[in-house]
């Protein structure tokens, strides 16, 4: 039975990020409402294979991390200390604070914020094995060398390649004297830690856990992007299932809709009481309320709180949609669908926010499967739904460190009077049904997410029926 040792995860968090152009340094980039390395230490924590995480930082930026320790959210976060000049710099300033030959060490990049459990998992027991792991997955490229003049030299074979990724472990006795032993030589090169442990150590055997596609490296421009719509589809692979049969308990919870008598808004004014929540709505049907209206929305808000002492959650289902070629669509009607489906949003929203920032609260907004590529026929409504993902991105980043959260659910086509009104009848069975919607939104509003898109397919809630 091999001995139990302590593991420890060492974020390599030192770049600057010249590559993804955006300013600051890339680890600190905010995807899906938090910074990139704060998703990669999440991974870290909830793992019962690591028992402390130590970050190299940056040195220039090692402040902007503080907050992480102070926040308590992360246990097993022990020193924030500061990188060296390249990777492998920050690899033996990490060395030298741990101690024990036989602690088992994983360097993780800190911008691979989609590394799994199961990674994890395999690199720490390989170690009972091995004194080196390296996790790569195989190449789905056909890999070419070349010379100085750009001639192609040599095709190696495809089956026997494979791209390198992180995390990678070691016994820290072999990576410790495999840096010793580099910094004899004077020609000392290397482009990971596996490497000097194959150069300095070639009898030490590096074993090959395997990657996953998703474990990508946030490195350039448009890993950025990438990396956000990973984070979405995340987010519609949710369990739906937990989230549809494990409702919330939201006794005490103040919730206010806006668009609430009628449609989705209706079903979720309905399940949310039933879930045990005091719940206002406001529309201009039901109450007169003008949503495009600060006044109107900021006094609906002020009677909400006083009537039900708190708001926890603002939810907006109300939005108008309008059919016809845009240059047959009026000044008023043009003006009305931006102003309905975007303006409102975003007062809504900036209304709301004081009252939410008091408990930790959150906005739940609508968008369509059109905000992804415009629609003929419906181009301002397309627009505008685009929008409003920017706007819950833009605002979950903007509101994390006071606590508020926002989210957008995304239904297919739901069968609501706004949407007969428009496309008149549609096949039997080709809709959501409102109430699936408004489990969907009850479901998150028992969750921790926030700049999420969250995805409602009419197959999947058949499937839960």
């Amino acid at each position: 039975m091999p001995t139990q040792s302590r593991t420890v995860a060492v974020v390599l968090a030192g770049g600057i990020g010249v590559r993804v152009g955006l300013g600051i340094p890339k680890q600190l980039l905010k995807i899906a409402g938090k910074a990139i390395v704060e998703h990669t230490l999440e991974a870290l924590e909830a793992s019962e294979d690591i028992d402390e995480i130590l970050v190299m930082m940056n040195a220039d930026s090692i402040g902007e991390l503080d907050h992480l320790i102070e926040s308590g959210r992360f246990g097993k976060l022990s020193r924030i200390l500061p990188g060296g000049a390249t990777r492998n710099d920050t690899t033996k300033l990490a060395i030298s604070v741990l101690d024990g030959d036989d602690t088992k060490v994983l360097f993780h990049d800190a911008v691979r914020p989609f590394i799994d459990a199961r990674i994890i998992s395999d690199c720490v027991r390989a170690l009972d094995t091995y004194d080196a792991v390296d996790t790569a997955i195989a190449s789905a490229d056909t890999i070419i060398e070349i010379d100085a003049a750009s001639l192609i030299t040599a095709i190696p074979d495809r089956s026997r390649l494979r791209r390198g990724q992180t995390p990678q472990a070691f016994r820290l006795g072999t990576i410790r004297r495999a840096y010793e032993l580099a910094e004899g030589d004077p020609a000392f090169r290397a482009t990971d830690d596996c490497g000097v442990v194959f150069t300095y150590l070639p009898d030490v055997p590096i074993f090959v856990v395997e990657g996953t596609p998703e474990n990508m490296k946030v490195t350039e421009p448009i890993d950025v992007h990438i990396a956000d719509k990973l984070f979405q589809l995340q987010s519609a692979s949710l369990s739906m299932e937990r989230l549809v049969r494990e409702l919330p308990d939201l006794t005490g919870a103040g919730i206010v809709v806006f668009g609430g008598s009628y449609g989705i808004g209706a079903s979720i004014v309905e399940l949310a009481r039933a879930q045990g929540a005091d719940v206002m709505e406001f529309s201009r049907t039901s109450t007169g309320t003008d949503v495009r209206s600060a006044f109107q929305v900021g006094d609906a808000l002020t009677e909400a709180a006083q009537k039900m002492s708190r708001i926890d959650a603002v939810i907006v289902t109300a939005g108008v949609l309008r059919i016809g070629p845009l240059v047959e669509t009026s000044q008023e009607d043009l003006e009305h669908t931006i102003e309905t489906n975007l303006l409102a949003p975003a007062i809504i929203a900036r209304e709301a926010y004081p009252h939410l920032a008091r408990h930790g609260g959150q906005v739940v907004l609508f968008t369509s499967s059109s905000y992804t590529r415009g629609r003929s026929g419906y181009a301002a409504y397309s627009a505008t739904k685009a929008g409003v993902v920017n706007l819950t991105q833009a605002l979950s980043e903007e509101w994390a460190a006071d606590g508020v959260r926002i989210n957008c659910i995304n239904p297919q086509r739901t069968a609501t009077p706004m949407r007969t009104a428009a496309f008149g009848s549609e096949p039997e069975g080709s809709l959501l049904d409102a109430e699936d919607v408004a489990k969907v939104t009850v479901g998150i509003l028992g969750s921790e997410l926030t700049g999420q898109i969250v995805t409602v397919q009419v197959s999947e809630m058949k499937n839960l029926r």
